[in-house]
């Protein structure tokens, strides 16, 4: 699911930081964001929620904000597009400890409109905390609290109270983040549930989150648990939930941690679910506002996938097929690819020509190129291909070739975790359904270096294919 957020996209950790340091900025920023008909309208959204194939965007001109196109008025296949309004009430309803107070014409607005909607109903259950215009005026005034804002809209609908005055790890910014992160993946769990035979709430075993989120308190700064709150929120009540943290990568190590708990009888149902980032908001608006072009970042990306057990109809994840990058691989892109991509398959004794599909990490071009990032989908096609010649297993003049080949062009919000392959996996189940292609081969890389910890990267990989008797 996406949740177009243009009120939050200030909050985003370098929109927040320049709006301190830049009395303008704030002004340029409202101007630079998009209407939710936009965002509808534009196509590397309409490929994530699958309303378009991925190959669409091969065939149309970058870059894509301007060349939107016609919003698809059907049920989307994977998920919606949310419109802020109606995130924001999720938001107080997510908050069991209440430091989300909403106006109370607000939510007397909204709340008919959640309960009217099969994807929202389940999960607007409870009454938020409700202020008068005078109330919320005078919290507003705390230097500590966030007003939450509907878009455009200059009177605040809500505000956002820190859960302690001496503990920064519950200040009112991180309460915001990680309750985006719930909300938005309680949301992609439904998402799933209304879109997938067989499962409902009270079959799902374990909830794996593998988003970047750190939940805690000033003891224990990411101690966990987001896994649990989602499944709480989104009614998983016989199910229990883990965090599983690899920065960009968590999504792909999380789909063979509950294969694998699947495949050893642990549990039946489990569920990895990755939600939205909000300090990844807005992260590269400085280039687009000097450019002139829409602020881009402007939305929360959730993505669910569940894995059972095999049914002898849907694809399987390959448990033999899983790439590891091991300590001594260092950080290199060659050597990366190498452990990921080329070690896995020669311990199959496959070659690369039975690989209909490889994904790796799929960020927007239009975000990246802009902040002059470059295609980050494109570079890392070239690079794992230039490895796979020098091993003889492509020829060198396919490598020009190769990412349209076996490859996918970019499309994902940059939200790491989620353009990590795993934003791919719908596409790729429709894929193998439709006969179109056999196999999937997802590859995820993080940087461990940003926690200086550590200088090394990581990565895994995990092969899923069509089901031999489907």
């Amino acid at each position: 699911m996406l949740a177009h957020t243009p009120g939050l996209v200030r909050y985003g950790s370098k929109p927040f930081r320049e709006s301190k340091s830049r009395p303008e900025f704030p002004a340029a920023l409202m101007r630079g964001l998009w209407s939710y008909d936009e965002a509808c309208r534009y196509l590397p959204n309409q490929v994530f929620i699958g309303s378009q194939p991925p190959a669409r965007l091969w065939e149309v001109e970058q870059p894509w904000f301007d060349n939107l196109t016609a919003a698809d008025d059907g049920e989307p296949p994977f998920g919606h597009i949310m419109e802020e309004r109606r995130f924001l009430a999720l938001l107080a309803g997510a908050d069991p400890f209440r430091h989300v107070l909403l106006r109370e014409r607000f939510w007397e607005e909204m709340s008919p409109v959640l309960s009217a909607s099969p994807l929202t109903a389940p999960l607007a259950s409870r009454t938020p905390p409700l202020l008068g215009d005078t109330q919320l005026d005078t919290e507003l005034e705390a230097a500590d609290c966030l007003p939450l804002f509907a878009g455009g809209e200059g009177a605040p609908v809500g505000v956002v109270k820190p859960g302690h005055s001496e503990d920064e790890s519950l200040s009112a910014p991180v309460l915001l983040e990680n309750l985006c992160c719930k909300v938005s993946g309680a949301l992609a769990v439904h998402e799933l549930l209304n879109q997938v035979e067989g499962l409902g709430l009270s079959d799902v075993d374990l909830v794996l989150s593998c988003s970047e989120e750190a939940v805690g308190d000033r003891y224990q700064r990411g101690g966990g648990n987001m896994a649990k709150a989602i499944a709480e929120f989104a009614g998983c009540h016989l199910g229990t939930g883990i965090d599983i943290k690899d920065f960009c990568a968590a999504p792909i190590p999380a789909m063979v941690i509950g294969a694998s708990l699947v495949d050893s009888g642990v549990f039946r149902n489990v569920v990895v679910v990755g939600g939205g980032s909000l300090p990844k908001l807005g992260m590269k608006s400085l280039y687009q506002l000097e450019q002139g072009i829409p602020v881009l970042e402007d939305a929360l990306a959730a993505v669910a996938v569940w894995i059972g057990r095999d049914d002898g109809r849907s694809p399987v994840v390959n448990l033999q097929g899983v790439g590891r990058h091991p300590v001594r691989a260092g950080a290199a892109l060659d050597k990366q690819f190498k452990e990921l991509v080329l070690e896995p398959l020669r311990r199959l004794e496959w070659g690369v020509d039975r690989i209909d599909r490889v994904v790796t990490e799929l960020h927007n071009p239009d975000i990246m190129v802009s902040a002059k990032a470059g295609d980050v989908a494109a570079r890392n096609y070239r690079m794992m291909a230039a490895m796979l010649a020098a091993a003889r297993e492509i020829d060198r003049s396919d490598i020009v070739g190769f990412a349209r080949a076996k490859g996918v062009c970019g499309y994902a919000p940059t939200q790491g975790h989620i353009a990590s392959g795993f934003v791919y996996v719908p596409h790729a189940l429709r894929e193998m359904g439709a006969g179109a292609i056999r196999n999937c081969f997802l590859v995820a890389r993080a940087s461990l270096f940003l926690g200086q910890m550590t200088e090394l990267t990581d990565g895994m990989s995990v092969l899923i294919e069509r089901n031999g008797n489907g």
